[in-house]
């Protein structure tokens, strides 16, 4: 229960330094790469039983993870084509909406159980996730053009949290997540940064030290994020559909309410009607383990 407690905080505390990024006009690309240098370090602090670098590509792993790293900075060029082409909302349900795929993997991989009260809650999430992530009072609308972006947003994200189950399941010793974090993670940070390279040889390159603190701000959440959910997924308190379902709609009932306290959002009715789905959601997938 800690372990998933820390995850649903670490990944809301994401989202708020995504909110101070566009307060204080922090470029998200150039943040991002220094993210996933930060992220990386965290991994090597933490890896308790000492490990040689040459070692780590010899780990089952690691062609997953050097995959996952290049699949992180993709579905985040993806979400941000998305948001430029749709708004923030048609993101923000593709991401969450995604975790129907992990759910699918644990069902029907793992064989896991499907009773009366998870399929309630597993249904209240979904619902609970689109209610609330929808803040214009005319829905979502996606021109024909631009629905290929979502989708790819979607499958982006339910491919990674998938792929990490699967590694956690049969790869991962528990000793190694923090290192298996970290690869992932420079990764994703030496595509960043050839990008970056690529930008500087165009000259449209420009560097600002806020961009350097808001990675670092980022980069220590988006770390514990996924080590809290590896964690979690390990823990008994419930199966992996059960997880992702609790920690996906946690996150979003978590990060609205921070959007009202902190950021003086407005909520619509429907936005408070997904919040209290929410709630009911994790309720009853509790009941199906207790």
């Amino acid at each position: 229960m800690i372990a998933l407690l820390f995850s649903i905080l670490s990944s809301t505390m994401i989202f708020v330094v995504f909110k101070l990024f566009s307060r204080f006009k922090i470029n998200t690309f150039q943040a991002l790469t220094f993210n996933y240098v930060t992220a990386c370090i965290c991994g090597i602090i933490l890896q308790e039983n000492s490990i040689k670098f040459s070692e780590v590509p010899q780990f089952e792993w690691f062609p997953f993870a050097l995959g996952l790293g290049g699949l992180f900075i993709l579905v985040f060029n993806l979400m941000a084509i998305t948001t430029q082409r749709s708004g923030l909302s048609v993101v923000s349900v593709a991401t969450k909406m995604s975790v129907v795929i992990p759910i699918l993997f644990g069902l029907l991989y793992y064989k896991e159980s499907l009773g009366f009260f998870k399929i309630i809650g597993i249904i209240l999430a979904l619902i609970a996730v689109y209610l609330a992530s929808i803040k214009t009072k005319d829905g979502i609308k996606i021109k024909l053009s631009n629905f290929i972006f979502p989708v790819l947003v979607f499958l982006g994200s339910g491919t990674i949290d998938t792929t990490i189950k699967y590694l956690e399941g049969e790869f991962i010793a528990k000793n190694d997540i923090p290192i298996f974090s970290a690869t992932i993670y420079a990764m994703a940070g030496l595509i960043g940064f050839a990008i970056l390279i690529f930008q500087l040889v165009k000259g449209s390159f420009k560097f600002e030290f806020k961009n350097l603190i808001g990675g670092i701000a980022l980069g220590v959440p988006n770390y514990f994020s996924v080590y809290f959910l590896v964690e979690a997924l390990r823990s008994n308190i419930l199966e992996s559909s059960g997880v992702f379902t609790v920690n996906n709609v946690a996150i979003v009932m978590t990060s609205t309410m921070l959007g009202i306290l902190l950021f003086k959002e407005k909520l619509l009715r429907k936005n408070w009607i997904g919040i209290a789905l929410a709630v009911l959601s994790i309720l009853f997938i509790a009941l199906e383990k207790w």
